[in-house]
């Protein structure tokens, strides 16, 4: 009989107790990971809710905090930061139907449809963002807008986009469609410290939310997406043309009708003097208002009005009084040219004076920030310095007189005011007199690119293109960044940044909360551009501008000074820079709304940068330097350095060592260490390869020919329909060769003969001519002489092929 195991047995079956186990194991943790799910989901529900409790504008006006901006005194208020005085918050029925109507249309236009999250417009911006190959479409909607701007930020984070869609996919089920909109317009930014739907309205069209009209509403609904770029004070063109956008948005939409978009297109903007400005004070409103759109563009709208900050500025309320001064004394006439000037400390990089304009309530457009103007030869300074970096000695010579340079596919003529011409002369002669021919070709050498590249480096924040007038000052720039680039050869060739707001003037010094606890401290950050022994030798040359050149005008009595003058080609702006060890000014002079020449404006002569603002400049530093107590102080002397000139040639767009063999040649001095780190690969007798390719082997040949260079024949079978007369290919297709040399063409070759020519022959005979080349003919009919073929396709004289298909059209009489 079977044996029957004992319960102690190790070979007895164990399996049904450990199912057991890991079954009850298994069931504590799904109930242990619901716990944790439903108290995390809970946590999260009550988390969103505590953050959409205080969204309301209304919940949160009444821990708005008064800021203020202070001059550099400590104690004069230049501008209040005020939470009510920039944003006053009206209840729906307060707020007009059109400007509801605009901001939809514009930013979400389908919001009332949407749950918070829009999926299309999400896609949509998606596939033209890929598209593009960059972010030009935003998918977020105005609820998800206002989250952004009440709670998340706006850090470019998935956590936060996730955040902000969770956010507002929850706001979206407990506000209604109305109230969030209401919300949104009474906390956007429209700019110029309009903060709010109803400020708005009362800063650029002197009434309520409620009584804005259609054009209004449009103009408005406009500026958020750039309130910078959009300002209709600043910049009253581009705000129109948004303007345009906005209503033509609504006539697509069926919002309004072409009657009244034409209407709405027709209607004026508002003018500057009518703009009723909130929180602006002081005696320096230019430079309150920029120091206003600095924090905002770090900090954001939201906190910088109402927020209650104490911002600690650079300004000096004595230097700024003696600019006003200074100016007026030169022009007086109202109607005549104006200035701006800007004033900077170049150790600290601290902005101590702005004049933007001769009335703030007149016009808030800032001459000295938003005033970007051709600079003219006061860029040449540039150019000197990135010929500095790459060891070019001053001791170069060019010959100054009209030149025409080679760009690659065109000339560029040069001439100098007047036409003079001076011969041969070296750098340093050329900076003192500003020889507009001698820097184009010094621009040449060094590449435009590179002057851009040392202007940006140096503190010009404006665009700037690499075209070859860059050196002769055609890229418009501002007088502040101007004054900071100089201020970069003021001091040592360092460029001053803050520590908090990175590369941007430096106005502000520090930043408190309303408990006095300090934020940030903007402190001075240097930059080293060019090095010592560079930024010597530039300053050095810019004093010869002062001492015997084109700035004498500027010369002060008892200091050293280096500058530039600057003067556009029609006299319709003028310019000087300069500096001394302890002060650096920008003064620019001319028309503020348009470009108008001031040929005869100086005492009947022109208005050039030596006249003008030469002499307010002068008058100026006199007064503010006293002012300062600044004593005189000398410049560092460069260090001997020993350089040797080199024959170079312009190739392929770089300067290349001369091998022996190239033509176009000029010798540049350099330093011990420098020049030319490719050798030209120029052939004896040398001469340009033309691109013949698509010309017809005849007129291929001739143009060869002309150089002189020899063609080569070669052939390639040619493709059904290819045509047999013209140049395919061309090796080498540019470039130089030696007189003589070969230039490869390749030309089709046909292997089943040639498309024949039908036109005017009968059908029969044209269908015979075809099948004795075995071509198909296909036929339709036209009018024209009967039974003849009027047109063929393929035309006669391309290759043809067993099979191939030719068109042919027949007359039916």
């Amino acid at each position: 009989m079977p044996l029957r195991r004992n319960r102690t047995d190790p070979a007895a079956p164990r399996r049904p107790r450990r199912r057991i186990r890991k079954l009850r194991l298994l069931a504590l943790l799904l109930v242990l990971g619901f716990l944790a799910v439903t108290a995390f989901s809970y946590g999260v529900v009550y988390a969103v809710s505590q953050q959409l409790s205080g969204l309301d504008p209304l919940h949160q006006q009444h821990q708005q905090v008064d800021g203020y901006v202070y001059a550099g005194d400590g104690h004069t208020i230049l501008a209040v930061l005020r939470g009510s005085q920039s944003r006053v918050l009206v209840t729906s029925n307060e707020i007009s139907p059109w400007m509801k109507q605009a901001i939809v249309a514009t930013e979400d236009k389908r919001f009332w449809e949407h749950r918070g999250i829009d999926i299309r417009g999400m896609a949509r911006a998606f596939w033209a963002d890929i598209r593009h190959q960059g972010a030009v479409q935003g998918g977020s909607t105005i609820t998800q807008q206002f989250v952004k701007n009440s709670l998340t930020g706006n850090a470019p984070t998935i956590t936060r986009k996730l955040k902000e869609a969770a956010l507002a996919w929850q706001l979206e089920q407990r506000w209604s469609k109305d109230q969030i909109l209401t919300a949104y317009l009474n906390t956007i930014y429209f700019g110029n410290g309009a903060y709010g739907v109803e400020r708005a309205a009362r800063t650029y069209f002197g009434h309520n939310a409620a009584k804005l009209n259609l054009p209004e509403a449009a103009l408005l609904a406009g500026i958020p997406e750039d309130p910078t770029l959009y300002d209709p004070v600043a910049h009253p063109q581009a705000a129109k043309q948004r303007r345009a956008l906005v209503l033509e948005l609504m006539l697509q939409q069926g919002v309004i009708d072409k009657a009244r978009y034409r209407w709405a297109s027709r209607q004026p903007m508002p003018k500057p003097q009518d703009v009723h400005l909130s929180g602006v004070q002081g005696v320096a409103p230019y430079f309150g208002e920029y120091v206003k759109a600095q924090l905002i563009d770090k900090l954001g709208a939201k906190k910088v009005f109402g927020g209650g900050y104490r911002v600690y500025t650079t300004i000096n309320l004595q230097l700024q009084k003696l600019a006003r001064t200074a100016i007026h004394k030169w022009l007086s006439d109202p109607n005549g040219p104006q200035a701006a000037l800007v004033a900077l400390d170049p150790t600290t990089g601290a902005v101590l004076a702005m004049y933007g304009g001769n009335n703030f309530h007149a016009s808030q457009f800032n001459l000295a920030v938003q005033g970007e103007r051709q600079p003219g030869s006061s860029f040449k300074p540039f150019v000197l310095a990135t010929a500095l970096k790459q060891g070019i000695s001053p001791l170069t010579v060019f010959k100054s007189g009209p030149v025409s340079i080679f760009l690659g596919n065109k000339y560029w003529y040069v001439h100098n005011f007047e036409g003079e011409s001076l011969g041969p002369i070296d750098i340093a002669k050329a900076i003192a007199v500003s020889d507009n021919t001698v820097f184009a070709q010094l621009t040449k050498v060094v590449g435009p690119s590179n002057v851009a590249r040392t202007a940006t480096q140096l503190g010009i924040t404006s665009p700037l293109q690499g075209y070859f007038a860059i050196g002769l000052g055609a890229e418009p720039v501002n007088p502040l960044e101007m004054a900071r680039a100089y201020g970069s050869f003021a001091n040592g060739g360092y460029r001053i940044d803050g520590s908090f707001f990175g590369d941007e003037p430096r106005v502000v010094t520090q930043i408190r909360d309303e408990s006095g606890k300090v934020v940030d401290t903007n402190a001075p950050v240097p930059k080293q551009v060019l090095t010592p022994e560079e930024d010597e030798v530039l300053t050095q040359l810019l004093q010869g501008v002062v001492t015997s050149g084109t700035g004498t005008a500027a010369a002060l009595p008892d200091r050293p000074v280096a500058g530039k003058t600057g003067t556009t080609e029609n006299y319709g702006d003028a310019w000087f820079v300069g500096y001394t060890p302890q002060l650096v000014t920008a003064v620019w002079v001319g028309y503020p709304n348009k470009l108008v020449s001031m040929a005869h404006l100086f005492h009947g002569g022109p208005v050039v940068g030596g006249t003008y603002p030469a002499l307010i400049w002068k008058t100026f530093m006199q007064s503010a330097l006293a002012a300062m107590q600044a004593e005189p102080k000398s410049f560092p002397s460069p260090p001997y350095l020993s350089a040797a000139g080199q024959r170079v040639t312009y190739r392929n767009g770089l300067i290349q060592a001369d091998n022996g063999l190239c033509r176009d040649t000029s010798i540049i001095v350099y330093y011990t260490g420098h020049g030319p780190s490719r050798t030209a690969n120029c052939k004896r007798n040398e001469v340009d390869v033309p691109n013949v390719v698509g010309w017809t082997l005849a007129a291929a040949q001739a143009r060869l020919a002309e150089m002189p260079l020899t063609p080569q024949l070669i052939y390639k079978p040619a493709a059904p329909g290819q045509s047999v007369t013209r140049v395919l290919k061309q090796f080498p297709l540019g470039g130089t060769l030696s007189s003589f040399d070969k230039v490869t063409l390749v030309l089709a070759k046909p292997l089943h003969g040639l498309v024949p020519h039908l036109v005017g022959l009968p059908l029969r005979t044209a269908q015979k001519r075809l099948a004795r080349l075995k071509l198909t003919p296909s036929v339709r009919f036209g009018t024209g002489k009967a039974g003849r073929v009027v047109a063929q396709a393929p035309l006669a004289g391309v290759a043809a092929a067993p099979g191939m298909t030719v068109h042919l059209v027949v007359a039916r009489g």
